[in-house]
């Protein structure tokens, strides 16, 4: 069976992306591997062994041109609220707070938010499926 290990964002900006991630999520940097055109960065938490592989190309400086294709990556968290809060205290402009109901009851309770890059960060309640 397989197991999921990282996702990976290509940034600009690796310190600005690394505050972001440690601010926003508690994540914190695991590994960092330099080579000659690009730096890997692998940021995870306590939480679970799943982390986030940022990679910066040295010899980009323009925004990457997200596409049509990237969806989101999703995180959970205890108290949606409180977080909404403190996203919004830290500058990060989380939208509104969603309630998603399914059949007569609460399915989903999340915002979204944008990293650095602009790639979009759904932040769900610990509730149901997401755990």
């Amino acid at each position: 069976m397989a197991k999921a290990i990282h996702s990976m964002v290509r940034v600009l900006d690796e310190q600005r992306s690394v505050d972001f991630y440690q601010q926003a999520f508690g994540l914190s940097i695991a590994e960092r591997l330099d080579f000659d055109t690009f730096t890997l960065v692998y940021l995870s938490n306590e939480e679970n062994s799943f982390e986030l592989e940022l990679t910066i190309n040295k010899d980009n400086k323009e925004a990457y041109d997200l596409g049509n294709g990237y969806g989101h990556l999703a995180l959970c968290v205890e108290d949606l609220d409180s977080e909404h809060e403190r996203f919004k205290t830290l500058g990060f402009a989380p939208r509104d707070i969603v309630e998603f109901n399914r059949d007569g009851a609460l399915f989903a309770k999340f915002f979204f938010v944008n990293d650095p890059d602009g790639y979009a960060i759904e932040v769900l309640q610990h509730h149901g499926r997401f755990k």
